[in-house]
């Protein structure tokens, strides 16, 4: 619906790409809401991985924008070579997350994501064509309320129908999960090369996507790790409830494959250790068997879960004893190991082996998870505190001397108790 040209910006002395209607239906006022939509989408968006907007503007009743110009190849260009190198794919895989998870965080929803959305350049992959997004940002007029600038293809399904989720394809509102679906098709394609979900006419596509699962990508090439036909498996799960919750959520798994970790592997422990590391064994268990979890139309498979510590680690109880914490949709699990004689918090998703460090969790107790798995509280050295476990400085909620976990609210409240002896007072809101 667009073309795009290169462009000189005279008056930053810079070279752009200008966006404009295609003449064919430069007259048509959707085409030319759709524009608009992109121009506000992308207008709440400052992220490496996305296409920058700087500009907007008319001429001779022509709408353009005016956007950073890429030089490079879409991934769709470079899929018709074959599947990517597995280093490849999860550096492209966790750029793409990582722009869905800033848009998602601003309430913005892509609804098109694709390989041919998506720009490979030498800085890294880039986002492209926000032009039938689903957004909603906070305006202060309306006291706190949402104002929508989703807009509705006059065709019942907007999105492009491989990489479209069930209830996308069916008409059905959709959230974020949307794109969760759409990015799982999207690494399913660059493992293998092929489209998680084809057919020979739309009718047998929807069918497809509705209706059947793809095979495993390792089935399609060998060799490929396990916990990555898990990660995809559960970005293709019919039932929305059922997906990771969050982009967030990928981007762990996606982090983990990419690197190893001590945690990760066997490791001798000694025989001061044995016994605790049993006895952790049984609090993982006990805290699995008591997390509140989603309601499923499907029993909850058993599962068990081993955590080795990191070489030279000692953990002593009773202070190891509370700190394992489980993420309320039971995906992820943090704990405090103590590594070179200092505490330090590590986070490791369950569907894989591999766990890694949080920086700046030096001299952590008590970790607990918040509501929507996006951030950790724990204390240290008298203080609450909470940290985006994907990675950032931890932020300080209040002075606090505490025994006992909190807990945290679905209202972003955060219950504790203080120690009797506990004298300082509250530096910040909870």
């Amino acid at each position: 619906m667009g073309e795009v040209y290169r462009a000189r910006d005279t008056r930053l002395d810079r070279t752009v790409a200008i966006k404009v209607i295609a003449a064919r239906i430069a007259q048509d006022p959707d085409a030319r809401n759709r524009l608009i939509a992109e121009a506000r989408a992308v207008s709440l968006l400052n992220h490496p991985n996305i296409c920058a907007l700087y500009d907007i503007g008319a001429h001779e009743q022509t709408d353009f924008l005016v956007m950073e110009l890429l030089e490079g190849q879409t991934l769709a260009e470079r899929l018709r070579s074959g599947a990517l190198p597995v280093p490849a794919l999860i550096r492209i895989g966790t750029e793409i997350a990582q722009a869905l998870d800033a848009a998602h965080a601003q309430g913005v929803v892509h609804r098109d994501l694709k390989p041919g959305n998506v720009m490979l350049t030498r800085s890294g992959a880039k986002l492209l064509d926000f032009g039938i997004a689903k957004t909603e940002r906070q305006t202060p007029a309306d006291s706190g309320g949402k104002r929508s600038f989703s807009l509705e293809s006059t065709d019942a399904a907007p999105g492009t129908p491989p990489y479209m989720a069930p209830e996308q394809i069916e008409g059905h509102d959709v959230d974020s999960r949307a794109d969760v679906f759409a990015l799982g098709a999207v690494l399913y394609e660059m493992a293998t090369g092929r489209k998680a979900f084809e057919g020979a006419s739309q009718t047998s596509l929807t069918a497809a996507i509705v209706g059947s699962d793809p095979m495993a990508p390792s089935g399609l090439r060998p060799g490929l790790p396990p916990a990555f036909d898990r990660l995809v498996a559960r970005c293709l799960a019919k039932d929305p409830e059922e997906r990771w919750q969050s982009v967030r959520d990928i981007l762990f798994q996606l982090r983990a494959l990419a690197e190893p970790d001590p945690v990760g592997r066997a490791v001798p422990l000694r025989s001061g250790i044995t016994a605790w590391a049993m006895a952790a064994a049984v609090v993982v268990l006990a805290l699995v068997g008591s997390a509140t979890l989603r309601p499923r139309s499907t029993p909850l498979a058993a599962a068990t879960l081993q955590i080795s510590l990191p070489a030279g680690s000692r953990l002593e109880p009773p202070e190891a004893v509370n700190s394992l914490a489980l993420t309320h949709d039971g995906s992820q699990i943090a704990f405090v190991s103590t590594y070179e004689s200092r505490n330090r918090l590590w986070v490791r998703p369950l569907s894989s082996p591999t766990a890694r460090p949080v920086p700046g969790t030096e001299d952590a107790r008590i970790p607990f998870w918040s509501p929507d798995g996006r951030s950790i509280g724990f204390f240290a050295t008298g203080r609450l505190l909470r940290v985006d476990p994907a990675g950032g400085p931890p932020q300080l909620i209040c002075a606090a001397a505490v025994d006992t976990a909190p807990s945290w609210g679905p209202d972003d409240t955060i219950l504790f108790a203080h120690t009797p002896d506990a004298a300082q007072q509250r530096s910040g809101g909870l």
